[in-house]
């Protein structure tokens, strides 16, 4: 890895986490959307996120058949933002201008106490990536110092 393959890890996992956080605070600002532009109910999202692996493994770069200087930097990223599986939730409410014939109305399977935990899950690791790039950033700033 190179000098700075660390800050393009973290960097990645930040626009990464920064994504996931916009995405729970869109759930949760429509947890109680009825209707859409496409119809329907808001359906909640979910983020996918990818591993960028670098190309060669680790046993070969153990066995020194690449040069680490070659080696590609991993990383994460977000793969894909798609609806949640789950259908919506209905409840009775006759007065309500979305209710079908029945008296029902179809809101969206958002739990707040859920969206909660993944927006802490995304802001710590966001400040850990941070943390990260900013330790990286004082070693080389250390290493610049030696060299002087």
């Amino acid at each position: 890895m190179n000098l700075f393959g660390v800050m393009e890890v973290s960097g990645s996992a930040l626009e990464a986490e920064r994504i996931r956080a916009e995405v729970v605070a869109a759930n949760m600002a429509n947890a109680e959307t009825t209707r859409t532009a496409a119809g329907g109910p808001y359906r909640r999202q979910q983020v996918v996120f990818t591993s960028e692996a670098p190309q060669t493994s680790f046993a070969s770069q153990l066995m020194g058949q690449t040069d680490v200087g070659e080696a590609q930097v991993g990383g994460v990223r977000v793969s894909a933002v798609m609806d949640d599986p789950s259908g919506p939730l209905r409840r009775f409410d006759p007065g309500h201008p979305d209710a079908d014939k029945d008296g029902y109305v179809s809101y969206p399977d958002i739990n707040p106490l859920t969206e909660m935990v993944d927006l802490m899950g995304a802001t710590r690791a966001y400040g850990l990536n941070s943390s990260a790039v900013q330790a990286e950033k004082g070693m080389v700033s250390a290493s610049l110092d030696i060299l002087r």
